[in-house]
């Protein structure tokens, strides 16, 4: 049986909820891995990618908690087009981290294609 978040099930809903919730912090340090972003353009970098499925009021709690952890740094900028902006960067340690958690996810991912092939033959 196929299960998917589009049928309504509860339970694919929930896991879908829950693996997104645990990919974002890599999404926002990937995003960050080679640019200084203002936080408006990391929502609508994210909001692009299929599947992700996030709001403002899911990212800026999660660029707080980054920079509190001391992976990305902030400055504020003024802006000629209204307020002042507050643009987000990497860290060395949140570079670091990154790297780790790529190295991690990869792993994951390879792993879970080792079992799903193994259970195909």
């Amino acid at each position: 049986m196929h299960y998917s978040d589009d049928m309504g099930n509860d339970f694919a809903a929930n896991w879908t909820t829950q693996l997104r919730k645990g990919l974002l912090e890599l999404c926002v340090l990937s995003i960050l891995r080679d640019r200084r972003l203002y936080g408006y353009d990391i929502v609508k970098t994210l909001s692009a990618l299929e599947g992700l499925v996030i709001s403002e009021g899911t990212v800026y709690p999660l660029l707080n908690r980054l920079k509190r952890e001391s992976f990305v740094s902030t400055t504020i900028e003024e802006s000629p087009d209204g307020p002042a902006r507050k643009y987000y960067e990497l860290t060395p340690p949140g570079r670091e981290q990154l790297d780790w958690m790529t190295a991690t996810w990869e792993h994951l991912v390879a792993a879970i294609r080792s079992l799903q092939k193994g259970a195909t033959s």
